[in-house]
């Protein structure tokens, strides 16, 4: 069974740096495609970044330039660092493969990790 544990978030004002973490059991880690996710109240769940096996990253507008997905193959991890974190940054943040896990016919979501950017 998959299991996803996002962890590293937190409160930080902004222009601040935070690195998140995600752990990911139970699946063959290295041939997913990895994203890290956000929604804000109200909004649908966004890919913000996402890296292929071989280290192909991809990132939304709103983030190219501030933050950087990696990945640790060896470690069944996959890492965002956050840079020059503004207020609007502040969500839950998911990692999950691209496109997300499915257990029994649905997306399968980890219990995400809480990003607070005060100005």
């Amino acid at each position: 069974q998959v299991q996803l544990v996002e962890s590293g978030g937190g409160l930080v004002q902004a222009g601040g740096s935070l690195r998140l973490s995600c752990a990911v059991s139970g699946s063959i880690f290295s041939i997913n495609v990895m994203g890290w996710y956000r929604q804000s109240p109200g909004k649908q769940r966004e890919l913000v970044a996402s890296i292929t096996s071989g280290g192909t990253t991809n990132y939304a507008d709103s983030v190219k330039g501030r933050f950087t997905i990696s990945r640790d193959n060896a470690k069944n991890t996959v890492y965002l660092q956050m840079n020059s974190l503004k207020p609007e940054d502040t969500v839950v943040y998911y990692c999950n493969k691209v496109p997300a896990f499915r257990i029994a016919g649905r997306n399968y979501w980890g219990q995400g990790t809480q990003v607070t950017v005060s100005s």
